[in-house]
């Protein structure tokens, strides 16, 4: 009676047995002669692009394995991440995910942005994060954000700002900005950030959160007046311009624009480790910091599942905004 009550208990656990062979056999064998595909969704040049070819040529280095950068533009990111997701998940195909591709897209674009970024990928590790500063024209009678906040409050609705988008981590962040401090700036949304240095410097816009590469080369050649970084560190290359963290009333303020590397969702677990662990080694190397560094980024660190938790508390945080501001592409 017993052995045949067991029986039924057998056949499922060696079902399951069997189903688990193949994910096992492919982790045990990963990886093997076939090239790793490591899918930026933008044009090659930007710094998505050059940070992921940074870290794709030594991570091919230390897994002694091809790592191949595939440039898939289209529709703010959507598009190269969407091949990702529909990619087999074996462990060579990962994509370089932006902010904007992976915690804000689908929240303001979601006819573009189909996937699911929390479902439908497997994230591996945090790439590099950067600050975003806010820089003001050279007119503006504000020398600090704290001057420019009484400046607003006195007259909601005569300054506005300037970012590379709607619906991009630049707006998302003075918008957060604006309801911390209680005050009302107009957005004034780019088609792309090679303009904006040059309208806030004619004195055309009022201020502009830009990124830190961006905005350096033109506070420290005192053509703009940084009022404050986004970051929860200041930046060497602007050792004198304070955190909004720092700031009465903003403590905590923390928000930087970022890229991870993800694989398609089902991908094997010991695979997802094992690119990790590599990933955080290359990050280590002082010849990868420095170029990061010299992109403006910082470089990351963790476990997968860290950055798993990273992705999603920024997702949330995002989608907050998104919805308080009311934020539509």
């Amino acid at each position: 009676m017993t052995h045949a009550m067991n029986t039924p208990r057998r056949l499922l656990l060696a079902v399951a047995l069997c189903a688990a062979l193949p994910t096992v056999a492919l982790a045990q064998a990963w990886p093997s002669a076939k090239p790793i595909t490591l899918i930026v969704p933008f044009t090659a040049g930007g710094s998505v692009d050059v940070n992921a070819r940074l870290v794709a040529q030594r991570l091919g280095e230390r897994l002694k394995q091809s790592v191949v950068v595939e440039n898939v533009a289209g529709a703010g990111g959507a598009i190269g991440v969407a091949k990702a997701v529909n990619a087999a998940p074996d462990g060579y195909t990962l994509v370089a995910g932006p902010d904007s591709a992976i915690a804000i897209g689908k929240l303001v674009n979601p006819s573009a942005f189909r996937f699911d970024p929390l479902k439908d990928l497997a994230p591996i590790g945090l790439l590099n994060t950067a600050p975003m500063v806010l820089v003001a024209r050279p007119g503006l009678e504000a020398q600090t954000f704290s001057d420019f906040v009484k400046l607003a409050k006195a007259k909601p609705g005569k300054y506005n700002y300037a970012t590379s988008g709607v619906g991009t981590v630049l707006q998302l962040a003075m918008e957060l900005l604006k309801e911390r401090s209680g005050i009302f700036v107009t957005h004034v949304p780019y088609r792309g950030g090679a303009q904006i240095a040059t309208d806030v410097i004619g004195d055309q816009v009022d201020l502009a959160m830009l990124v830190s590469t961006s905005a350096i080369p033109h506070v420290n050649g005192k053509r703009l007046k940084a009022l404050g970084i986004t970051g929860s560190k200041r930046l060497a290359a602007l050792p004198n311009v304070p955190t909004f963290d720092e700031m009465p009333g903003l403590k905590g303020f923390d928000m930087v624009s970022w890229t991870g590397i993800f694989a398609p969702a089902k991908t094997p677990p010991a695979v997802v480790a094992q690119i990790n662990r590599e990933l955080n080694a290359v990050l280590q190397e002082e010849g990868v910091r420095s170029k990061l560094v010299e992109q403006g980024a910082l470089p990351g660190s963790g476990t997968a599942e860290s950055f798993e938790k990273f992705v999603q508390a920024e997702y949330a945080r995002n989608q907050k905004i998104v919805q308080t501001a009311n934020i539509k592409e």
